[in-house]
């Protein structure tokens, strides 16, 4: 028998493949995964699946977090900035009326001015 041809093993069933043949043989017949490398490997493989299973869940919520924390993020903002127009509407409104009706109420005759301040400017 010559040192590139195909050995039977001790176990009788599988062939070893010298060379380029291993590449080959064991591909075309389907015997590079065998039903005997499943049956030692389950556990690992199993395991290996759900870790796989569970990497893209996680990935996939992570995302979908990401993406609703970026859209609340959004729409705080535009709140905060609605809030502070509005409280500035607010304060400049309640501001003006609070201050007549206690000048009003304390009878101080104290009225709006018509016009605004001026600068008085002293003449050389």
């Amino acid at each position: 028998m010559a040192t590139g041809d195909k050995k039977k093993s001790t176990s009788g069933t599988r062939q070893r493949y010298s060379g380029l043949e291993w590449l080959s043989g064991p591909i075309l017949r389907g015997q590079l995964l065998d039903s005997d490398f499943f049956a030692r490997n389950w556990l690992v493989i199993a395991v290996m699946v759900v870790l796989a299973l569970a990497y893209i869940t996680n990935k996939y919520s992570c995302q979908t977090l990401m993406e609703e924390e970026r859209r609340l993020t959004e729409r705080l903002e535009i709140v905060k900035t609605e809030r502070v127009r509005m409280r500035s509407i607010y304060m400049g409104r309640t501001r003006e009326s609070s201050m007549q009706h206690l000048a009003d109420s304390l009878h101080l005759g104290l009225n709006i001015q018509e016009r605004p301040p001026f600068k008085l400017s002293k003449s050389k």
